[in-house]
C-alpha cells in the first residue's frame, strides 16, 4: 500500500453501556458494557449467531437498542441515524457498484454527501493512494481480485473521513493465503490512519493477528475482554478455552482433602492439586497441547506432573508433531517440536504425559 499520501482524522473512544436487544423473544445482545479506546483496533470475536454482527450494527445505527447507549468520542449517537453518526462501515459482500469504476465506487459516498469536487478529487486520490489502488483507478470491480475489490471497500469507507471504521468479516470471501496477506494490509493502514477500528470475525486467527484487544462473545454475553495473549494464557471460562486454540479440557471431581488433595477425572486417573490451587465446585481441569510433553515411560519426573499414557494417534504438523495421548478414559493433545533425526512415539506405545503444575487452569463453565 502507498503511503504517499493520507487522511487524518482525530481517533475517538467508543463506549457501549448496558446494552440489550432483543427480537421477540430471542434475547441477542444481553447488558454488553464495553470500552474501547481510541485508535485502538478491536475485534468482537465469537461463533456465529453470537450477537456480534448486531452488536456492530447496531454502533453503524442500522440496529436500536432496548435499552442502554452508545457513545463515540463521549458523545451519545444512540439515537441519531445512521448518516449522521460519523462511522464507516465495510460489509462482508463488499457493496460495490458493478456498473462504476474504482474511482467512482469511491468517489459514490462523497458525492452523495454533496462535497465540493475538488475536495472529493482530492479525498479519492488519498484513499485510492492508501490501498495502493492508484494505478487501477478505471478499472470495475468485476476486473479486480478478491483482495482488491475489499481495499476498495475501504478506501470507499475512509474516504468519507469516519471517526470510527467498522469490519464486517471483510476476509471471509477471501481464500487462505489472500486472506493472510490483506488482514496485514488492514493493521498497516489502520495503524497510519490511527483510526479507531472495530473488526468482526468468528476467527481466532484473524483477530489474535491483527487486533489489540478481543472481546470474545458467546449467546449475546461477553464472556471476556483483553489482549489476544491475556485471553490465551487466562481464559476466564471453558468456552474461551476451548474457543481460543485448542485447549484439553479434563472434567472430574476433586476428591481427598489438604495435601492429598487430587482430581479424579473417568477412569480413576488423578492429578494431584495439593493445598494452594483453588478448584471452584463443577470447574474443569484445562492446558494447552504445548504445555504438555511426552517422556519414554522410565523417563525423569522431577519437577512436574507425571502420568502414565497411551500414545493413541499421531499426527506430523511440519514443525510440531501432535500426539494424542489417552490417560485414563481421556484422551489429550500434546504438541512436541519436530527435529529431524528424533525418534517419535509410535502409536500404541506406553509413554509418561508431563505437565508443568503453573500451566493447569481450573476453569468453570
Amino acid at each position: 500500500m502507498n503511503a504517499n499520501v493520507s487522511l487524518t482524522t482525530p481517533a475517538v473512544s467508543v463506549a457501549i453501556e448496558g446494552v440489550n436487544l432483543s427480537y421477540g423473544d430471542n434475547h441477542v445482545l444481553k447488558d454488553v458494557n464495553l470500552s474501547i479506546e481510541p485508535g485502538e483496533f478491536f475485534a468482537f470475536l465469537g461463533p456465529s449467531g453470537c450477537g456480534k454482527t448486531t452488536l456492530l450494527r447496531l454502533i453503524a445505527g442500522f440496529n436500536q437498542a432496548d435499552t442502554g447507549r452508545v457513545t463515540i468520542g463521549g458523545q451519545d449517537i444512540s439515537r441519531l441515524p445512521p448518516w449522521k453518526r460519523d462511522v464507516g462501515m465495510v460489509f462482508q459482500s463488499y457493496a460495490l457498484w458493478p456498473h462504476m469504476s474504482v474511482r467512482r465506487n469511491v468517489a459514490f459516498g462523497l458525492e452523495e454527501r454533496g462535497v465540493k469536487r475538488a475536495e472529493i478529487e482530492r479525498r479519492v486520490e488519498a484513499a485510492l493512494g492508501l490501498v495502493g489502488l492508484g494505478h487501477l483507478a478505471e478499472r470495475r470491480p468485476s476486473q479486480l481480485s478478491g483482495g482488491q475489490q475489499q481495499r476498495v471497500a475501504v478506501a470507499r469507507t475512509v474516504a468519507v473521513e469516519p471517526k470510527v471504521l467498522l469490519l464486517d468479516e471483510p476476509l471471509s470471501n477471501l481464500d487462505a493465503k489472500m486472506r493472510v496477506q490483506v488482514r496485514r494490509e488492514l493493521r498497516d493502514l489502520q495503524q497510519r490512519l490511527g483510526l479507531t477500528t472495530i473488526f468482526v470475525t468468528h476467527d481466532q486467527e484473524e483477530a489474535n493477528s491483527i487486533c489489540d484487544r478481543i472481546a470474545v462473545m458467546n449467546d449475546g454475553i461477553v464472556q471476556q475482554v483483553g489482549t489476544p495473549m491475556e485471553l490465551y494464557e487466562r481464559p476466564a471460562n471453558l468456552f474461551v478455552a476451548g474457543f481460543l486454540g485448542t485447549a484439553n479440557i479434563l472434567k472430574g471431581r476433586v476428591v481427598g482433602s489438604g495435601a492429598e488433595r487430587s482430581f479424579e477425572i473417568e477412569g480413576g486417573v488423578k492429578f494431584p492439586i495439593g493445598d494452594g490451587a483453588a478448584v471452584p465446585d463443577g470447574a474443569a481441569l484445562v492446558f494447552r497441547p504445548q504445555h504438555a510433553s511426552l517422556v519414554e515411560p522410565a523417563g525423569s519426573q522431577e519437577g512436574a506432573l507425571s502420568l502414565p499414557c497411551v500414545i493413541a494417534n499421531r499426527e506430523f504438523l511440519g514443525a510440531s508433531v501432535r500426539y494424542g495421548a489417552r490417560i485414563g478414559s481421556a484422551e489429550v493433545a500434546v504438541d512436541m517440536p519436530f527435529q529431524s533425526g528424533r525418534e517419535l512415539f509410535e502409536v500404541g506405545s506406553e509413554a509418561r504425559l508431563k505437565l508443568a503444575p503453573g500451566s493447569l487452569h481450573w476453569l468453570s463453565a
